[in-house]
């Protein structure tokens, strides 16, 4: 009978962690989803009269919908909008209640939105050629490269290496190898994936393994999931759900300037000081270490970490040339406006043909893990935010609730800012995709930005800003179900420091809005600086 090896990486991988099993909550909500879907369907597109449909004032549309409304005539262009709410609720129940896969879900979408007419065959089916989507998937051909030549590994370990005599300099290394992984890699997933094996061993070193919690192990996991979100929010390309939030605000602008480096500046410090913050709130306020905790549980434990990474070798020329295919692709995307004006997506695709070239690149293709079920579920959001467009329903939406609420021209900019940040912020609760998030609240966004005349993105990207924090409950996010299945800290572990760092983050975006989005021109600022 073989014993488990604490201190052996294989033991961590993914297919070897427990899968999480659905509480009977969660059973009964996907028993229930799709009856739900349907009724909601039916319901609002055959049975109900919507008065701000009914009563829909064409010139409030902006020029996109106003056209499909003539193309197609008004009486049509209602049902479109019947139509539209319809998919869209139906399409929320079946990915809340994961009644059925969340690719399905967005297969069906497509479906409904080309049989119901709310828009083209030709535009509904494009969707799959945006530019985000092209986006996503060059961007998991640079993260194998990474993966294959063993970089991100090899770069992990040795800030471990480096700082792991204390079990603070762990923790704080761990924050710097999230950040510096996050410029390279756009999925929070794969950040995960590379660092759980990692991770965990260091855990068993410091006495947390096998089912044993205590706070390093607390912190150490916790703080990863916080990072991988926390630590992609500093980048425009570090989550596919910024280059979606910034597709978005580019149609219904009709441009978008926004680049690279504009998000660095606006994003990047911001989410540097929630990381720091979080990291110091986990190791002296929630997560308290025990001074043996502090210290190595098993005597050699570092030396077997250095024993991996000479097993490792010296940098061989795949790394190198990853290391500088990845340089070159951040650099591009960096100096985009200042330099040149390559877009992003034309930037990675540069990369990953340098990638995959024979005899000059470092990963085949039959070696690039894509993930194609989350671009199906991309592209059913895409095609729903193309739907959302095509009706001007998040337009139409905020006008009724606006004036049944009493709010109008006169309502002050911060009183917007401050509800629809707080909406975004802590919908992370309730929602299971950032995509979906990203859908439903920065139209939203973008509908107040046009009935009172505010500039483009003064709203939508603070609430595009707070995007990844997702990371309180298992089901809000894929690395959040990952980590929690590693058995090294409670719902109740995550849900208390989880809530703080939102309620922190909400506070320090209106906090940036009065500041920083400000003296970049991007909000009108909200309380004092006018």
């Amino acid at each position: 009978m073989s014993t488990f090896d604490p201190l052996d990486m294989n033991n961590y991988r993914i297919e070897k962690l427990p899968k999480m099993q659905k509480s009977s909550f969660e059973i009964w909500m996907a028993r229930l989803g799709g009856p739900l879907a349907i009724i909601a369907f039916i319901v609002i597109y055959w049975c109900c009269h919507i008065g701000f449909i009914d009563n829909l004032n064409t010139e409030m549309l902006t020029a996109k919908a106003l056209k499909r409304c003539n193309e197609i005539g008004l009486d049509e262009f209602l049902r479109t909008n019947y139509a539209m709410l319809a998919i869209f609720v139906a399409g929320l129940i079946l990915w809340m209640t994961e009644a059925i896969p969340n690719y399905l879900t967005s297969l069906l979408i497509i479906l409904g939105i080309v049989l119901c007419n709310v828009t083209t065959q030709k535009e509904a089916l494009a969707q799959l050629g945006h530019p985000v989507m092209w986006l996503n998937i060059l961007s998991f051909v640079l993260a194998s490269m990474l993966v294959k030549t063993q970089f991100a590994k090899r770069l992990a370990l040795a800030f471990v290496i480096k700082f792991g005599k204390s079990a603070k300099g762990v923790l704080w290394s761990f924050l710097i190898i999230n950040l510096v992984l996050s410029a390279f890699i756009s999925a929070t997933t794969v950040k995960a994936t590379i660092m759980l094996p990692i991770f965990m061993t260091v855990c068993a070193i410091y006495g947390a393994s096998n089912g044993n919690r205590n706070s390093f192990g607390r912190n150490l996991v916790i703080q990863n999931l916080f990072q991988v979100n926390i630590g992609a929010n500093a980048f425009y390309t570090g989550s596919g759900a910024h280059l979606l939030a910034i597709s978005l605000i580019a149609g219904f602008a009709g441009s978008c300037d926004f680049g690279s480096s504009d998000w660095l500046i606006s994003c990047g410090p911001m989410s540097l000081l929630i990381l720091v913050i979080g990291l110091i709130l986990g190791i002296y306020v929630f997560f308290p270490m025990k001074k043996e905790e502090q210290k190595p549980q098993i005597e050699g434990g570092l030396e077997r970490l250095k024993e991996e990474l000479q097993a490792m070798g010296k940098m061989k020329a795949e790394e190198y040339k990853a290391v500088a295919i990845f340089v070159l692709v951040l650099f591009l995307w960096v100096t985009k406006g200042t330099f040149h004006n390559i877009d992003e997506t034309i930037v990675a695709l540069l990369g990953a043909i340098i990638a995959l070239l024979p005899g000059i690149g470092v990963v085949k293709w039959n070696d690039v893990d894509i993930p194609w079920h989350l671009m199906l579920f991309s592209a059913g959001a895409y095609t729903l935010g193309s739907g959302l467009n095509a009706t001007d329903l998040p337009n139409t939406m905020v006008n009724a609730a606006f004036d049944s609420l009493g709010i109008t021209a006169n309502t002050p900019f911060w009183v917007l800012y401050v509800i629809l940040t707080f909406l975004m912020m802590y919908s992370g609760l309730v929602f299971q995709s950032k995509t979906i998030r990203t859908m439903v609240f920065v139209p939203i966004a973008l509908g107040v930005e046009a009935r009172f005349g505010f500039p483009v993105m003064s709203l939508s990207l603070p609430v595009a800003m707070l995007i990844e924090h997702c990371y309180v409950l298992p089901f809000n996010s894929k690395p959040a179900a990952l980590l929690y299945n590693t058995n090294m800290y409670s719902q109740t572990d995550a849900f208390k420091f989880g809530i703080t760092m939102m309620t922190i983050s909400w506070v320090l975006i209106l906090v940036w809005g009065e500041t920083v989005l400000r003296w970049l021109d991007i909000t009108p600022g909200l309380f004092f600086l006018k």
